[in-house]
């Protein structure tokens, strides 16, 4: 509700009629175009977007249908090079591309936020921050394939763009006083950029609590059960764990049901459609018990292992992370900027682990490049960290960077954080 505690009156635009007006509309408006889009992430099986939101200055709020209205690329068309502002763009920007709107320029209001500092980095909070009017979130989690939609929802939706330009342009100020606009821009070209999820070759291998499986067999019905499942959300367009939860596929493999019997009294295989598509269950059973087509039980990984295991299996790799975490965590601090903004974990974890050949200030950037390392990243990085094995200690591995006991908490805080991922 805005500050002045009057009600929004909405209306979604749901035909290439009413559509075309607001397209007309938004032609005329001035400066970008602020942009959300609601999903029905966990109650139904796609991403698609069930609501696009969009407000202009001098254009107004527009609330847009997306399924009755498919393609809406004249939207960038309109926009043209235009800059989008959107709040946690690697959220939208999927979907937003499934219709048509793919934007040439953005703005992310959350990731502005982070290269900031803010401590609290979701819209309400950064509004509430920045313009002092509370926005309330208890729409947030609904399911927004729902038809119709209620109108207190739809009020809830608007005032998510309603104030983001407005966000925009406090934010854009901030960055230019903290001397991170070119930071923020650079980060906003790379989230644009940023090439969608590759599918995975095996991806029934997320389901939760495989892990406990100890067979072959065992894995191939699990697999098998997976796969089941996940064809009827599809064609259902259901959210998979709503039909059954990975838990309770996980339990019936483990409880070797002898009969379709069995497995309808097995209590820890729940859900809503554990009994009413039995038939469907029980199948997938049997295609894992007689296939000859046996997975491995595990995946071996092209990660490095988990670091606690490196002082025993490569203690150079240990003797390098523990000088370079400490100097990530001290330009972390310098400027102002979560850990996870600076460099991805898995980069560093990488990088000390196997480092390129020959070790040089160029190879070294190079690697962090190849790993997806902007260049204003790269330049605060600190590279010959990878180079100074010298200033380790060989008895202890730790490096004249590293924190002390006298050092302050805070910074003693961010190393646990770093050692943490």
């Amino acid at each position: 509700m805005p500050a002045d505690g009057s009600v929004v009156r909405v209306q979604v635009i749901d035909s290439a009629e009413a559509f075309a007006r607001a397209c007309d509309t938004l032609r005329a408006g001035t400066g970008p175009f602020a942009v959300d889009a609601e999903r029905a992430s966990g109650f139904t099986y796609s991403q698609r977007a069930y609501l696009i939101q969009i407000h202009r200055r001098d254009a107004g709020t527009f609330l847009f249908d997306p399924p009755p209205l498919g393609d809406m690329s004249i939207l960038s068309d309109i926009a043209g090079s235009m800059e989008w502002v959107i709040h946690a763009a690697s959220q939208d920007l999927p979907c937003l591309r499934e219709v048509g709107i793919a934007p040439q320029a953005l703005f992310d209001t959350e990731l502005a936020a982070r290269l900031l500092g803010f401590e609290k980095v979701g819209l309400g909070s950064v509004v509430e921050q920045l313009l002092g009017i509370h926005l309330a979130k208890e729409h947030s989690a609904v399911d927004w394939s729902t038809r119709p939609l209620p109108e207190p929802w739809l009020e809830y939706a608007a005032l998510d763009v309603d104030l983001l330009v407005d966000v925009r342009d406090k934010l854009e100020n901030m960055l230019e006083e903290a001397g991170k606009s070119d930071i923020a821009h650079e980060e906003f070209r790379a989230a644009l950029a940023k090439p969608s999820k590759e599918t995975p070759s095996e991806p029934w291998r997320r389901l939760s609590g495989l892990h406990a499986l100890r067979s072959p067999r065992q894995v191939a019905i699990a697999r098998e059960l997976w796969l089941a499942r996940d064809a009827i959300a599809a064609q259902r367009d259901i959210a998979p764990g709503r039909l059954v939860p990975d838990s309770s596929l996980v339990a019936a493999v483990m409880a070797e049901p002898a009969s379709k019997s069995d497995l309808a009294r097995l209590k820890s295989f729940n859900g809503r459609a554990s009994r009413s598509l039995l038939d469907e269950w029980w199948a997938a059973i049997d295609r894992g018990r007689q296939t000859t087509d046996l997975p491995a039980v595990r995946v071996k990984s092209t990660e490095p292992p988990p670091p606690r295991s490196w002082p025993d299996r490569n203690p150079d790799a240990h003797r390098r992370l523990n000088l370079v975490r400490p100097r990530i965590v001290d330009v972390s601090q310098e400027l102002n900027i979560p850990l996870e903004n600076l460099v991805t974990p898995s980069l560093v974890r990488s990088l000390a682990w196997a480092p390129p050949e020959p070790l040089t200030l160029e190879s070294v950037s190079g690697a962090l490049r190849d790993g997806g390392a902007r260049e204003w990243q790269i330049e605060q990085l600190i590279l010959d960290s990878f180079l100074d094995t010298e200033a380790l200690d060989p008895e202890t591995g730790v490096g004249s960077h590293a924190p002390t006991h006298s050092e302050p908490a805070e910074h003693n805080a961010l190393a646990k954080q770093a050692e943490a991922t």
